[in-house]
């Protein structure tokens, strides 16, 4: 079986490495290729994005130059998940080969309009308690002055490019299957908003939910994993 390569993009604040455990629970076929975001890990000396945009053109020239031809999926978890769908979009706008299968997590498609906490013009202390509220840094990290530094930091850019981005009315359909994936307890994707990502595809939508909040992900990675072992293989 030929191998397919698997980017994943992170959600708001994160890095590659928060897929790292998944190769433990890859099909020997999949090949894991996160994707590692300016200002973080190998990439710390890279200055952060300043637009969707400009995020999208440089994913897109990463997807391309390792793709070169070959079957891909790509994952996206939250931000992740709307800087994916931007990415399909360009990727089909350069004419060049677009993922076998897309799995949109943890975020409500981009048509959805909603009114949030504009968390990049929060104060550091505001973003740092939103962030310990939602689970996306742990409590017992706070002591740690200088990483709870660089995550204020990270969290502030890339909730910039997410928020300035706002929402997009124009719902592109893509000849691709997807899955959508959320936790059943997720204040930031709820059941009923996840729904409309079924109108992003002409092909088919599959909908899983598991026991969690906003970062599920975390303690469900074998589970989500065989979900994406078993449609990948099965594309084949």
């Amino acid at each position: 079986m030929e191998e397919i390569k698997l980017f994943c993009l992170p959600y708001a604040g994160g890095s590659a490495d928060v897929y790292a455990k998944w190769r433990t629970y890859l099909n020997s076929s999949i090949k894991l290729c996160p994707i590692e975001l300016p200002g973080r890990s190998k990439r710390a000396k890279d200055p952060f994005y300043k637009s969707m945009g400009e995020a999208v053109e440089d994913i897109a020239s990463l997807v391309e130059d390792e793709t070169n031809g070959t079957d891909y999926a790509v994952f996206g978890h939250s931000m992740g998940s709307i800087i994916t769908y931007e990415l399909i979009c360009r990727l089909y706008e350069k004419g060049l080969k677009l993922p076998i299968h897309v799995f949109f997590s943890g975020r409500y498609p981009p048509c959805i309009e909603k009114q949030g906490k504009n968390m990049h013009l929060l104060t550091d202390d505001e973003l740092i308690q939103e962030a310990v509220s939602l689970g996306g840094i742990p409590e017992k990290l706070l002591k740690y002055t200088r990483l709870v530094e660089n995550a204020v930091s990270t969290l502030r850019a890339d909730y910039t490019i997410l928020e300035t981005y706002g929402h997009n009315p124009q719902i592109q359909k893509f000849d691709i299957d997807i899955s959508v994936l959320s936790g059943t307890n997720d204040e930031l994707a709820a059941v009923e908003d996840m729904k409309y990502w079924e109108q992003y595809t002409e092909k088919s939508c599959t909908f899983y939910t598991f026991h969690g909040g906003h970062f599920y992900i975390h303690n469900n990675a074998k589970a989500l994993v065989e979900i994406i072992n078993n449609t990948l293989v099965d594309t084949e």
